[in-house]
């Protein structure tokens, strides 16, 4: 009955991410009901079969038959109870933890599929591949304990001896056996969930406003994978039962050779960064002033989140739980390979990002002196020509900034860091320069009248709009 409880329970599960948990603590409650109920049944029966357990029995009153037959009725009984939890545990994976459901990858050369509310996100297979290693670290331990439970053959062979004959019977029971099946059948689908996972993010469009945002913030699949990380990181052991038992694309190696899941991670990182340089070329790909700019704040953007997100400090390292296992909200990748390869990703973007301010430097040279000439053989207002030098200067250089400050201003850098470090890093390309530039050329008198147009953006104000860049929400 309690079985059949969990069992309706998981009917009405939809596929939220609190959805697809609840359903695996479900599947492991069943395991622990079954266990309760089998150790009340092995009760009853020891009573009546083991003449030893019993005090209304004499040793031999008992015949050889009449033993078998109660044997083979608490197989039955607790068959039943095996084989119903395993039909629980099957159809969370295929309903709530989505097997029967895998993301559909494009081939190459395809036209993606249309944008469409029905498709499952990453975040409900990242959730369902946690719910499927939870099962399996249920199912590893309370299995054998249940296996043992539902194994009779110690009081067979007690009715074998006794009788005579020595008793053909199989040393293991139909439970005994389903019981190796449940963990067989959970390692399979937790293979499915994990591989699902890995699938969805290699199927994540590369195109519409959910997948690639207009002002090139951190994409939807970075923060996805990131939780997905986490939700599977505290399931070491359950992943290690996996690897050593079923041939994987990111490990084909099994046994004591197969990974740990550290090799896991690393290829949905992969997968990821795959996505994102996917996404940032079609920026590119748009066209437009910003198209460049866009392509390389986008991967800044979510390199960075990446390095904020799972880069391990000095001071931010994983936390290992008193059992032993990951606490997956403070997980962090310590392999050297993640700093080097999202590192170095995020530095290359970065450089080619602020070479866009560089064209500024081009109107801020100096003027020869022997360039310089006054009107009336004063040393004030400088003569039409020698004005028209330093004007053009400061127009382009106007004219410019003006362009470029209206293509990067509608940018949005969220992480306060970043933006901070990158509207520094901007006006350390140009402010300076600009500022001698100013202070030099903003005490001669090179135009009559629109000195002020000239000169509107001096520096401090200059300083002040790039400090507003990139906030947009």
């Amino acid at each position: 009955s309690r079985a059949s409880a969990a069992d309706g329970a998981t009917d009405d599960l939809g596929s939220s991410a609190a959805d697809i948990d609840a359903a695996a603590r479900d599947a492991v409650r069943c395991l622990e009901h079954a266990m309760v109920v089998v150790a009340g049944e092995k009760s009853v029966y020891r009573c009546v079969v083991s003449p030893t357990s019993s005090h209304s029995h004499d040793k031999g009153s008992v015949t050889r038959e009449y033993r078998d037959g109660l044997v083979m009725s608490y197989s039955y009984v607790v068959g039943a109870v095996v084989d119903r939890a395993m039909d629980i545990i099957e159809t969370i994976f295929l309903k709530d933890a989505k097997t029967a459901s895998p993301p559909v990858v494009p081939k190459e050369g395809a036209p993606p599929p249309p944008e469409s509310d029905d498709v499952i996100s990453i975040r409900v297979y990242g959730s369902a591949a946690a719910a499927g290693l939870r099962i399996l670290d249920g199912v590893r331990l309370l299995g054998p304990s249940l296996a043992k439970l539902c194994d009779m053959s110690h009081d067979k062979d007690k009715a074998g001896s006794s009788g005579g004959g020595g008793g053909g019977d199989s040393p293991t029971s139909v439970a005994s056996n389903l019981c190796i099946a449940i963990h067989r059948t959970t390692v399979k689908n937790s293979a499915r969930t994990l591989e699902n996972l890995a699938k969805a993010i290699q199927a994540e469009p590369l195109d519409g406003a959910k997948h690639r945002p207009a002002d090139a913030r951190v994409a939807t699949v970075s923060s996805d994978v990131v939780r997905a990380i986490q939700l599977v990181s505290p399931f070491t052991s359950a992943y290690k039962s996996v690897t050593k038992r079923r041939a994987l694309p990111w490990d084909p190696k099994m046994g004591e050779e197969s990974g740990d899941l550290d090799s896991y991670v690393r290829f949905l990182i992969m997968r990821l960064l795959n996505s994102l340089q996917g996404k940032a070329l079609n920026y590119s790909k748009d066209g437009g002033s910003d198209a460049s700019a866009k392509s390389n704040l986008f991967m800044m953007n979510n390199t960075f989140y990446l390095l904020e997100q799972l880069g391990a400090t000095s001071k931010q390292k994983t936390r290992q739980l008193p059992n032993g296992e990951i606490d997956g909200d403070t997980y962090r990748i310590e392999s050297s390979w993640f700093k080097d390869k999202v590192g170095k990703i995020f530095e290359a973007e970065k450089a080619k990002y602020v070479q866009h301010w560089e064209v500024l430097n081009s109107h801020l040279t100096s003027v020869d002196k022997t360039d310089l000439n006054y009107q009336g053989g004063s040393d004030k207002l400088l003569s039409l020509e020698s004005g028209r030098l330093i004007k053009s200067r400061f127009s382009g250089f106007i004219e410019d900034f003006e362009k470029l400050y209206a293509v990067h201003q509608p940018l949005a850098v969220v992480n306060s860091k970043l933006r901070a470090m990158l509207q520094r890093d901007v006006m350390n390309v140009f402010l300076p320069r600009y500022s001698r530039f100013f202070e030099k050329y903003s005490r001669v008198q090179f135009s009559k009248k629109n000195m002020d147009q000239y000169l509107k953006y001096p520096p401090a104000r200059l300083e002040a709009m790039l400090a507003e860049l990139y906030e947009a929400q």
